[in-house]
């Protein structure tokens, strides 16, 4: 019997993760579901949601259980989606920033730094439970910011854990779309390279010819790539790259930040405020809860990084899977309960030896393409990263192990400089004052930076 340990299991988007392990044929991956949070309202609300889809054909069994040390027992594989802090933390970590003109934003610049420093140290301790409870389970990690966390987790658990994100392949089949071909064709491939919400697809290989260049110079095929409206076509054409969608931030950063104050909300304040009201309006007996909650993901994906985009989101770009799917098809391949299979992971730099990435440390996690079967995860050669690309990679994850040493030591002084060295800060007196108002903020954090 296979075990899924899903953790945070009263999180808005574990359903896909559930309705993904039904199969009604006999080669069902998943037997139980096994969903751990330490919220019992919200974890009572996701159990509703999941109950009406368990009565579907080919549906696993699933429990609920607020006990770390039980849920993990027996685990094949656990699924990490944790947000510590919550939503409301995101808001604070998302106003600070702003406060100080600053982008505020979940992952990216400062914002993704407070994060991170609330969220290292569980995540650290979940580690060693694993390894406790379940050393031989595979662990999918989507907890951000996904990158460090990652890399934190692999200090206890090694190979045995990996970081998935759903932009690099969704970049890549939309890629394939436009080209009229399916990423699971044998005779395609590509090159990407990068951190977790930072990379850059760099070529796209049909036949071995590689495709690229003649998609950037066709304003038809380009324009109906996302990533390419989202940061202009004119300056991916020039660049000679398809970035990650994330780019935007780095590269529209005051646009960005000016269209996230100019709005009611931001999108943690509109999250807090919608899924406050579908956990609500789940915990009565009017319409369904599995009702409420589709209505309620769609509007969610819809608004997605809205401040990149002048339009709605073009349905085909929300189609076609998400993290779950990347989720369950690493299951299935690396349980040999499939064929092999062709993914974008955050694994190590130093991978059976060699390093992937010459220029930077063999122990920081990278986010390139993999084979996945059942000997385990195979990072591919990846082409060397320009100048320009090394330095960002490097300086946003020096400024991300710093934030990690200062959450595992307790260091203000480190979270300090972790603070005034990202990308998007470079500026002591900023990242001081950064530092102060989150711990204004955010009284946790000053239980974690106590010295």
């Amino acid at each position: 019997m296979a075990r899924l340990v899903i953790l945070g299991g009263g999180g808005f988007r574990v359903p896909l993760v559930y309705e993904a392990t039904i199969d009604p044929s006999d080669t069902r991956l998943v037997d139980e579901v096994v969903l751990y949070d330490i919220d019992a309202d919200r974890l009572a609300v996701i159990e509703r949601v999941i109950a009406s889809m368990a009565e579907r054909p080919g549906a696993p069994a699933f429990r609920v259980t607020d006990d770390l040390d039980r849920a993990l027992a027996g685990a094949d594989f656990v699924f990490s989606a944790i947000r510590v802090g919550g939503a409301a933390g995101r808001t604070v970590d998302e106003r600070v920033a702003l406060g100080l003109g600053l982008l505020g934003q979940e992952t990216i610049g400062p914002g993704g730094l407070a994060y991170a420093l609330r969220t290292i140290g569980p995540m650290r301790r979940i580690a060693e439970a694993i390894a406790r409870h379940a050393p031989d389970a595979w662990v999918i990690n989507f907890t951000n910011p996904a990158g460090i966390v990652t890399e934190v987790m692999r200090t206890v658990l090694g190979d045995r854990v990996v970081g998935i994100c759903d932009t690099p392949i969704g970049l890549v089949r939309r890629v394939a779309r436009v080209l009229g071909h399916s990423l699971t064709d044998p005779d395609v491939d590509y090159d990407y390279l990068g951190l977790n919400h930072l990379g850059w697809l760099r070529s796209f290989s049909i036949d071995g010819q590689d495709r690229l260049p003649a998609l950037l110079a066709d304003d038809r095929l380009l324009l109906q790539i996302e990533e390419a409206r989202i940061l202009g076509p004119l300056w991916v054409r020039a660049q000679g790259v398809l970035p990650n969608e994330y780019l935007y931030y780095y590269l529209h950063t005051d646009s960005a930040r000016d269209r996230i104050l100019a709005a009611p909300r931001t999108r943690g304040e509109q999250l807090v405020a919608q899924q406050g009201e579908f956990y609500r309006a789940a915990r009565g007996t009017g319409t369904p809860a599995a009702d409420l909650w589709r209505d309620a993901l769609a509007e969610r994906e819809s608004t997605y990084m809205a401040e990149s985009r002048d339009e709605e989101r073009d349905p085909a770009d929300i189609a076609g899977g998400g993290y779950q799917e990347v989720a369950l098809r690493f299951m299935a391949a690396v349980s040999g309960a499939s064929g092999p299979e062709r993914m974008i992971l955050d694994v190590g730099n130093e991978s059976a030896g060699s390093t992937l990435v010459p220029s930077l440390p063999g122990d920081l996690v990278v986010e390139v393409p993999c084979l996945v079967d059942a000997g385990g995860v195979n990072p591919r050669a990846v082409g060397a990263p320009d100048p320009s690309q090394l330095g960002l990679m490097a300086q946003l994850r020096g400024s991300e192990r710093l934030i990690a040493r200062a959450a595992l030591t307790g260091s203000r002084d480190l979270a300090w400089q972790g603070f005034a060295l990202h990308p998007l800060v470079t500026s002591i007196d900023l990242g001081r004052r950064l530092l102060e108002g989150y711990l204004a903020a955010e009284p946790g954090l000053a239980a974690i930076l106590h010295r």
